[in-house]
C-alpha cells in the first residue's frame, strides 16, 4: 500500500494521487476527442466504426463523461486527502460500466473494434476499479479526513 509516517501516507501515496490525476488527464483528454471529432475525422474511420461511432446514445456520452469527470475529481480529493474520494471514485466506476455495457454488450462494439480495441477498456475498468480500493484502503487507514 504505502509506507506510514507518524500516521500519515508516504511517498506511495503522493506518487499514486498523482499518477491517478494524469491517468484521468488523458480520459478527459479522450472524452473530448471523442465529442469534438470532426466530420472529415470521422469520414476517415472505417464505415463500421463510423455507425458505431455515430449510434452511441446520449446516456452513453454522458456515462463516459461522469466517469472521466467524477475520475479527476475523485483524483484531486485524494490528494486532497478528502474522504468523499471513495464514493467519487465509486461514480467514476459507475460511468465508466455504463460505457462499457453500451458499447460491448448492447451494440456489439467487440465486432466492431477486435481484440486490441478491448484492451484500452479493459485497463480503464481494472485501474477504476483499482482506484476506488486504493482510495478505501487508505480511508480504512485514515488517511482521508
Amino acid at each position: 500500500m504505502s509506507i506510514e509516517l507518524n500516521g500519515k501516507p508516504g511517498a506511495n501515496f503522493w506518487i499514486i494521487g498523482a499518477a491517478a490525476l494524469v491517468w484521468n488527464l488523458i480520459g478527459l483528454v479522450f472524452y473530448f476527442g471523442h465529442v469534438t471529432l470532426s466530420p472529415e475525422a470521422l469520414a476517415k474511420l472505417p464505415e463500421a466504426q463510423q455507425d458505431f461511432l455515430t449510434s452511441t446514445p446520449t446516456w452513453a456520452t454522458a456515462a463516459f463523461a461522469t466517469g472521466v469527470n467524477a475520475g479527476m475529481l475523485a483524483s484531486l480529493l485524494l490528494l486532497l486527502r478528502k474522504a468523499w474520494a471513495v464514493p467519487v471514485f465509486a461514480v467514476s466506476l459507475a460511468g465508466i460500466v455504463l460505457q462499457d455495457f453500451d458499447a460491448f454488450v448492447l451494440r456489439g462494439g467487440f465486432a466492431v473494434v477486435g481484440v486490441n480495441g478491448v484492451i484500452i477498456p479493459s485497463m480503464v475498468l481494472v485501474i477504476a476499479v483499482l482506484l476506488l480500493w486504493y482510495a478505501r484502503a487508505a480511508k480504512a487507514r485514515n488517511w482521508l479526513a
